[in-house]
């Protein structure tokens, strides 16, 4: 074991993550378990545990460790859960979203970086995951319906398609707005139709690839 390492991962939960308000115990135990070094690009493994969106290829970057931890607690998900994620990036979001529910569709547009998250998620035996190529801003209904829905990039508009796709009590996270401000949220279908959102926290992320954008009214 490096110990180095290992103080750092505990710095990282109880500086940044904890005081975040995530403090679901099996939320911290798994980010100790998946080791988010292992989905670090190279270049940058020494910031794997820094309160930052580290760069991974093509202007894309990973989420800060702390808002990862804050999905995982606000989706409170089950260990028969459907899972669908939009944008797949390095494959760490993937992995503990793998670890909770019983399967993960991931959905990214670009196709290394499925690549790169398969081999990664081999490596720690996730095999409950289906890494799929295709543009899914606007929604990716093929194997739903889907008991959990995450966005892993801002949409300025979420499509009804996402709503739509959640089974009962199913629940999805999605920041939703432009910068500076962004609204980070939680909407649960209560029944086929009906929805409840709930407003999370502001923030400010990077944008989906191909998100729809506001309706611009001219005069």
């Amino acid at each position: 074991m490096n110990i180095d390492i290992e103080r750092a991962r505990f710095n990282m939960v109880e500086q940044q993550i904890r005081p975040w308000e995530v403090l679901d115990p099996k939320v911290l135990e798994l980010l100790h378990q998946v080791k988010r070094e292992d989905f670090v690009p190279l270049a940058y493994k020494a910031l794997a545990f820094a309160d930052l969106e580290i760069p991974i290829g093509l202007d894309e970057k990973m989420l800060a460790p702390k808002f990862e931890a804050r999905i995982l607690q606000e989706l409170a998900i089950n260990p028969d859960d459907r899972i669908l994620e939009i944008g797949t990036g390095s494959g760490y979001l993937t992995a503990l979203l793998a670890s909770q529910g019983a399967h993960v569709y991931s959905v990214d547009i670009v196709e290394a970086f499925l690549q790169i998250a398969g081999g990664r998620l081999a490596q720690y035996g996730l095999h409950n995951v289906t890494l799929e190529q295709g543009d899914a801003a606007r929604g990716w209904d093929k194997h739903g319906p889907y008991n959990v829905v995450v966005l892993t990039g801002s949409v300025p508009v979420l499509a009804d398609a996402f709503q739509q796709s959640l089974s009962p009590q199913g629940r999805l996270f999605a920041v939703v707005g432009e910068a500076p401000a962004m609204d980070a949220r939680l909407i649960t279908c209560m029944a086929p139709g009906a929805w409840n959102t709930a407003s999370l926290f502001e923030t400010c992320i990077p944008s989906l690839r191909h998100a729809p954008q506001r309706t611009q009214f001219t005069f």
